[in-house]
């Protein structure tokens, strides 16, 4: 679906970005143009980046015990 109709940004190049490690609204504009023009999209777009982004895996999720 297009997300950005002025500069023809679909979700699924948002998503690329998102996988990419594109993170703000500001980079993503700058790599796609997505949100450049009328920014009508913006929320949208940011919605999408949002939900694509890596998440983040603690190495270790547990705290570390702490001896008393």
């Amino acid at each position: 679906m297009y997300v950005c109709i002025c500069n023809a940004v679909t979700d699924h190049a948002i998503r690329e970005a998102a996988a990419l490690g594109v993170s703000t609204l500001d980079e993503l504009t700058m790599r796609t143009g997505c949100a450049g023009s009328c920014g009508s999209c913006a929320d949208l777009a940011l919605e999408i980046l949002s939900e694509s982004a890596p998440r983040k895996v603690r190495a270790f999720p547990l705290e570390l015990a702490v001896a008393a």
